[in-house]
């Protein structure tokens, strides 16, 4: 019998989709993996407001960055096609309850590994890690340093990592807090705000769109890293999860996801880029 299931196997593995099929027994039964694969669908948290990370393309529709590669290459490993994902726009004030409250299968979204974070999510191992910089007004000579920020305003995200950062170094007076970047961007344009920070990737992307009116400092003060977040506890879709970044970036998938991404600006990946285990 044994070896007949086993002929049975290979002579599976001959065919188009018989591999996958394969695959898909190797999941626990009940597990999130096997779960996904008999929905079909990768269900992805991510932000739509981020360049390079996570933006929604308002004349496509479609969402690209560097995080959307990610979550496309799970939903390949997953289901057999990147194409099978459907993207859920998560601010980073939302990304636990969208987890806890089974909105998405995982968040995919500049999402930086705290202590805090942990008690109340499951994280990967890092896939990225950022530094927080600053961007200003291309013409607006007075800041260099996050040190030259005492009396000035800087704009920043609700329920992110830059905020605490931030607090180390300036009154809450200084800062305004809004629900995502995008909202920085017009207000610094304006004058109503000095700066924005945050992790420098993602104020890449936001220079990229204004590259005459608005300049990166470029000094980072602190370094992120990302992780893939899901459900407290979910050890075996974690344990999975770390497996594919692992291959990621031994086998070269996750240099070609930056270079179509990040890449384009001109940024390198020699910082962000983890230590292959």
């Amino acid at each position: 019998m044994t070896r007949l299931r086993t002929l049975f196997v290979v002579l599976l593995c001959l065919l188009p989709a018989g591999c996958a099929s394969s695959e898909a027994a190797a999941f626990p039964e009940g597990s999130t993996m096997a779960r996904i694969r008999d929905r079909g669908v990768l269900v992805v948290g991510i932000k739509f407001d981020q360049p390079m990370f996570g933006y929604k393309d308002p004349a496509t529709g479609r969402i690209t960055g560097f995080d959307a590669e990610m979550a496309r290459l799970v939903a390949k490993d997953l289901t057999g096609s990147e194409r099978n994902i459907r993207f859920v726009e998560t601010v980073s004030r939302e990304r636990e309850n969208f987890i806890a409250q089974q909105v998405v299968d995982l968040v995919i979204a500049t999402y930086s590994i705290t202590e805090a974070r942990s008690q109340l999510v499951t994280f990967t191992d890092p896939y990225y890690y950022a530094g927080q910089d600053l961007l200003v007004r291309a013409a607006d000579t007075r800041i260099d340093d996050v040190s030259d920020l005492a009396d000035k305003k800087v704009c920043t995200a609700k329920g992110s990592t830059s905020v605490e950062r931030l607090l180390g170094e300036l009154s809450r007076e200084n800062l305004a807090i809004v629900d995502g970047y995008s909202e920085c961007v017009p207000a610094l344009l304006a004058g109503h705000v000095d700066a924005i920070s945050t992790d420098d990737t993602i104020l890449l992307g936001l220079q990229e769109q204004h590259p005459s009116a608005l300049r990166l400092v470029g000094k980072p003060f602190g370094k992120e890293p990302y992780g893939m977040g899901i459900r407290k506890h979910d050890t075996v879709f974690r344990d999975y999860l770390n497996g594919l970044i692992a291959r990621w970036l031994a086998d070269g998938q996750w240099d070609r996801a930056y270079r179509d991404t990040i890449g384009v600006s001109g940024a390198t990946s020699d910082q962000s880029k983890p230590a292959r285990r």
